[in-house]
């Protein structure tokens, strides 16, 4: 299976990859086809049916929503977070809503939108959207959110492969192994490979400009978050609180990118702060490979890029790509889905993809490179997904910050070696794997367990 670098980074919307991201792109694919089926005119009713993850946690990470905002033809890379609010507004004042932005329809959330307590076999985050008119059903769809806003159609599971899989890689791997042997033997850093697979898909121009405008949203998102302050949405009553803590760093003198002081981890701790209450408010963000462990990535980024008085624009390439390869690893192999195998897989993996990238425009060997990310992947195993009030804001917000520290520790500890260490990357990624297979239910972005229920007793 032939995975871009613009699959595991997309431009889109919190709280949720996976719950939020997933279900809007499904439900904007579902309308879609409506249209081009021309079915759309015929089209009376449409229920949407939440199973598992989605149904379990969905309103806190505003599934609900996200489904009628994709039925209107809206996508999340394209809304604008500040309409969100009156459009959803308007549909619960009316309940007519606008199907693909065209067809009004009746629609009653009480009757049409509903979360039901059972599962689908192929994946906990499951969906399935059917539109029906006088002739009776004109269009039935399950969709899977299989994390990062990937999403699966039923018809597509258990296939060989779709167009973007039978894509052919010149550097085309399925471990770390198999990634490093590739530049041992082409003398290829990992971002190298990483380009040369890209340019399967577009032009180099076109990937770099891409890159830097995925960089772009993920500065924007920081700005954002250091400039917004109050309490988060959703009912908890968290309050925001990089916008002061910033205040704060600003009277202190700027860091070293590569020292280690306790001030220079505070600016790290502020940019992953930032990314993930924005998040969790619902605003502008990249998924990093998810949403939920957005802030990881462009925390290491960003303060690299900040703090480094050589970064340029090659650097946000080169870390991206490499970050991408982990990634990739990641989610063949295991699953960067929390409702999957837990947050292991979300902070777990992003912690390695930001050590993968760091190594990388530090100037890593590929083999320190491998050993950053195992070393940042082991430390996250058996990490349970168990969002309180199923929002997207404790432990979230923090775990985020931690981990993107843990990266940079585990960059620091590689580059002291020489690659050579004694659990290798592919076996963590399996015992990921294997970890959240064993991970009962209940800590699988449920919110039947874990801190989620310890909060509930307090």
């Amino acid at each position: 299976m032939a995975i871009s670098v613009f699959d595991l980074f997309k431009i889109g919307i919190g709280p949720s990859s996976s719950h939020t991201v997933g279900p809007m792109r499904a439900a904007a694919t579902f309308a879609r086809a409506l249209r081009e089926q021309g079915v759309l005119e015929q089209v009376s009713r449409v229920e949407v049916r939440l199973y598992g993850s989605l149904s379990a946690t969905g309103v806190g990470h505003a599934t609900d929503r996200a489904c009628l905002l994709g039925l209107m033809g809206e996508w999340p890379d394209q809304i604008d977070p500040q309409s969100i609010e009156p459009l959803i507004a308007q549909l619960q004042q009316s309940q007519v809503l606008m199907l693909d932005g065209h067809r009004a329809i009746p629609f009653d959330c009480a009757t049409d939108l509903l979360l039901l307590d059972e599962s689908l076999p192929y994946h906990p985050n499951a969906m399935t959207l059917e539109a029906s008119g006088a002739t009776g059903s004109l269009l039935q769809q399950t969709y899977y959110s299989v994390g990062g806003g990937f999403i699966v159609e039923a018809a597509q599971v258990g296939e060989a492969g779709n167009s973007a899989e039978q894509v052919q890689l010149p550097y085309d791997f399925d471990s770390a192994a198999e990634l490093l042997a590739l530049c041992k033997q082409h003398q290829l850093r990992v971002s190298q490979v990483m380009m040369a697979n890209e340019l399967a898909w577009r032009e180099e121009a076109e990937v770099r400009s891409g890159l830097l405008k995925l960089w772009g949203a993920m500065r924007e998102c920081v700005d954002n978050g250091l400039r917004n302050e109050g309490i988060l949405p959703g009912g908890l009553k968290v309050k925001r609180r990089a916008a002061k803590l910033h205040r704060s760093l600003q009277e202190l003198g700027k860091p070293n990118v590569i020292g280690s002081t306790l001030s220079a981890m505070e600016w790290v701790n502020l940019f992953a702060l930032a990314v993930n209450e924005e998040n969790a408010a619902g605003g502008r963000m990249v998924t990093a490979p998810t949403n939920g462990a957005a802030g990881i990535i462009p925390a290491v980024l960003h303060y690299y890029m900040k703090f480094n008085p050589d970064a340029c624009d090659n650097d946000v390439v080169d870390f991206l790509l490499s970050a991408a390869a982990v990634g990739i690893l990641c989610k063949k192999n295991a699953s960067i889905s929390g409702a999957e195998v837990g947050c292991q897989g979300e902070v777990g993996s992003a912690c390695a993809m930001a050590a993968a990238g760091l190594a990388e425009v530090l100037g890593a060997t590929p083999m320190q490179l491998e050993n950053a990310a195992e070393i940042a992947l082991e430390h996250n195993l058996g990490l349970t997904c168990d969002p309180v009030g199923g929002l997207v804001q404790v432990p979230c917000i923090e775990r985020n910050a931690i981990a993107a520290v843990k990266a940079i520790n585990a960059v620091q500890m590689a580059l002291r070696g020489d690659g050579e260490h004694f659990i290798s990357l592919d076996r963590v990624i399996r015992t990921m794997r294997d970890t959240g297979a064993d991970m009962h239910a209940n800590y699988k972005e449920t919110s039947r367990g874990g801190l989620a229920v310890a909060f509930v007793e307090c």
